[in-house]
């Protein structure tokens, strides 16, 4: 994930334009809580953490957030998702959610770092599975009126589409030859939808990395995993022109009349991104760029 910092610009005539010391505030800095030295054990230390992370934050205090380091406090919230909380653990954000509904103020302050890590096309970190349990609090919430709602039950509905564990939507897509088919139709152990743009410099490396798998190479020669190559814009006249580009192997299709944007079949906020199905269609991997982590899921099934 990037984040952004504004730099600081210093006034011009030096220090005769300087504020005085006594005047600078110094932002203030939230500490997670430790883990019992009696937990010995790592998987204790975990789950305490995950349960015990936020525990010297007091959630009603708005001084103290307003006052707080925005940059350490997303630093924080990065640690407390990546090392303690599961990629399908809903329940600990949505518990963490509760506890900010201690004041409006944290409330959108804990909706602001979820959008940026879970949410943002962005971050590496983005999750719908732990997205989903924060719009879920911000559709349930009181502290938030009718209007303040809007973006987030658009946003939940697309979050619910295509959940791990869950059947894909089915779509049709049409190949160069003018054929169609439809996703349930690709018969095969797996099948890997790629859906991409031409001239997208990650969509190129995704391309080089996929080809340079020996794995996904074995896979797709045996026929047990399928890859679906879908491009869901309008411009046919780009996507002609870069399909050569494409291993023959796959299947290089693109979504006639845009159906799947049009019908928000799929969250395409982010372009590239990668689905894994297995053969009855169930989501194994949802909107993902590594290659690596697909493999690895794979190889543990």
């Amino acid at each position: 994930m990037v984040i952004a910092l504004l730099p600081l610009v210093a006034s011009c005539g030096g220090r005769r334009n300087a504020a005085p010391a006594s005047d600078v505030k110094v932002p203030r800095v939230f500490v997670p809580a430790l883990a019992p030295a009696a937990l010995t054990d790592n998987a204790s230390r975990l789950d305490y953490m995950r349960d015990h992370y936020w525990d010297n934050l007091d959630f009603a205090d708005t001084l103290f957030l307003a006052e707080i380091d925005t940059l350490q406090m997303m630093r924080a919230y990065v640690d407390y998702i990546g090392n303690y909380v599961a990629p399908d653990d809903g329940e600990a954000i949505a518990r963490l959610m509760q506890k900010a509904s201690a004041s409006k103020y944290a409330f959108d302050y804990f909706s602001m770092l979820a959008d940026k890590v879970l949410y943002d096309p962005n971050s590496p970190m983005r999750n719908d599975e732990l997205y989903i349990p924060v719009l879920e609090a911000q559709v349930a919430s009181p502290l938030l009126d009718k209007y303040e709602k809007i973006a987030p039950e658009y946003n939940l509905q697309l979050a619910r589409q295509n959940r791990i564990g869950h059947k894909a939507n089915d779509f049709r897509y049409t190949v160069a030859s003018g054929r169609s088919g439809s996703l349930y139709g690709i018969q095969a152990e797996y099948t890997l939808i790629f859906f991409n743009n031409p001239g997208c410099s990650m969509c190129k490396q995704i391309t080089e990395a996929l080809c340079e798998s020996p794995m996904i190479g074995e896979m797709v020669e045996r026929g047990t995993l399928k890859v679906l190559a879908l491009y869901p814009d309008e411009d046919l006249g780009e996507w002609e022109a870069y399909r050569k580009n494409m291993p023959s192997s796959w299947i290089n299709a693109y979504d006639k009349g845009t159906t799947i944007n049009n019908g928000q079949l799929y969250d395409l906020k982010a372009i590239p991104s990668l689905y894994l199905l297995d053969s009855q269609k169930r989501v194994l991997v949802k909107d993902s760029t590594d290659v690596g982590y697909i493999e690895y899921v794979i190889d543990h099934r």
